[in-house]
């Protein structure tokens, strides 16, 4: 477990580099690392989530559960203008989401540090939890996240959750249907699906 980027600390040699990862039209720069995941540029499932995703229609700030370096997080609030929080386990991907942060002058995002929503205000609502999930640290963590997500939205507010069949995406859709007033498949390409799970109003 100790190489997984859901470790809090990786062991594995620090090995940073840089990247550009363009979306909608827009660059931006982020600095990737060994032992966070996907080292080596912007994934397709958080691009397709990127893509995918749509503002909620009502204020409130966003939240990237599992953000690694930040790429979700910092995208998503440079398109919306709205504050977002980050969160992440892993404390190389903390300091690397934390650094990226400054790189992208992105002033209305902060990132926490804690296993799932530890590192998140308890009295904290958002309008929209958006998470690539840690699949490999396990299906009872990845549920887990969903479940507590509920309580951390606002009336009306949405988890979006980008997965893919082969790891899980049919299970994930009856765990988030068990959980939530409603879900959506919004989108699904390359063996990628997107839901949205809404509380009620």
């Amino acid at each position: 477990m100790s190489q997984h980027y859901y470790s809090q600390h990786p062991e594995v040699t620090s090995k940073q580099r840089s990247f550009t990862a363009e979306v909608k039209g827009r660059s931006f720069s982020f600095v990737a690392d060994h032992g966070v995941f996907s080292k080596e540029g912007l994934d397709f499932g958080s691009r397709f989530l990127l893509e995918t995703f749509t503002e909620p229609d009502f204020s409130g700030p966003l939240l990237d559960m599992g953000c690694g370096y930040g790429p979700i997080g910092i995208i998503l609030s440079a398109f919306t203008g709205r504050r977002a929080v980050m969160a992440d386990v892993n404390e190389r991907a903390v300091a690397l989401a934390r650094q990226n942060v400054l790189l992208n002058d992105a002033n209305r995002v902060e990132v926490v540090s804690g296993d799932r929503f530890a590192g998140v205000g308890k009295e904290e609502r958002f309008s929209a939890i958006v998470t690539n999930p840690p699949i490999r640290a396990g299906k009872a963590t990845v549920h887990a996240i969903f479940s507590e997500a509920y309580d951390y939205l606002m009336p009306g507010g949405a988890l979006w959750v980008v997965i893919r069949k082969k790891q899980g995406a049919p299970t994930a859709k009856r765990k988030l249907q068990e959980v939530y007033e409603e879900v959506v498949e919004v989108k699904k390409e390359k063996g990628y699906f997107v839901y949205k799970a809404k509380v009620k109003v």
